[in-house]
């Protein structure tokens, strides 16, 4: 399904998140959770200042979702995320059942991204939401903001090698 205008702006504020996210010291990642048309919750990655790896935005959304949602209400709602769910992430989603996600930056992006900055695998594997979660529709990415969210993880990885980003690429 292409991409409306509505879902573009849930994509921005979730990059806008992402940015938060960096600056507080976490990854880049943020997500919103939508059902009805309204903005439920949003959350941002806070993996390095809560000292917990499964601090993931969409694991807390698909958390929110369960509390706040009837099953019909979730199967309507939709996650929107700055980069396509993670393994956990998307397992969350489909135990929760929310029933979209909708994200700027592809699994297949991020890892090939970081695989041209030199950076090993992670501890779990890449997998695509629909590889997890087969039931969930799934969008993306959106081209428009390609370029802000590989510049955000790109500054981390700057950041994290004490290295000006000018080095990388």
């Amino acid at each position: 399904m292409a991409l409306t205008e509505t879902d573009l702006d849930h994509l921005r504020r979730c990059v806008e998140l992402a940015a938060e996210a960096l600056e507080a010291g976490d990854e880049p990642f943020g997500s919103v959770l939508v059902a009805g048309g309204e903005r439920l919750a949003e959350d941002r990655n806070r993996e390095t200042t809560m000292a917990d790896p499964t601090r993931h935005p969409e694991l807390e959304l698909a958390r929110r979702a369960a509390e706040l949602l009837s099953p019909d209400e979730r199967a309507g709602a939709t996650v929107y995320t700055s980069g396509e769910h993670c393994a956990m992430c998307a397992a969350a989603t489909g135990w929760v059942g929310i029933g979209r996600v909708v994200y700027a930056v592809s699994t297949e992006q991020y890892v090939g991204w970081l695989r041209g900055w030199g950076v090993g695998p992670a501890p779990v594997a890449a997998l695509p939401v629909l590889a997890v979660a087969p039931g969930v529709q799934v969008d993306g990415p959106a081209e428009e903001l390609t370029g802000e969210v590989r510049e955000l993880h790109r500054r981390l990885q700057a950041q994290r090698r004490g290295t000006p980003i000018d080095a990388l690429d």
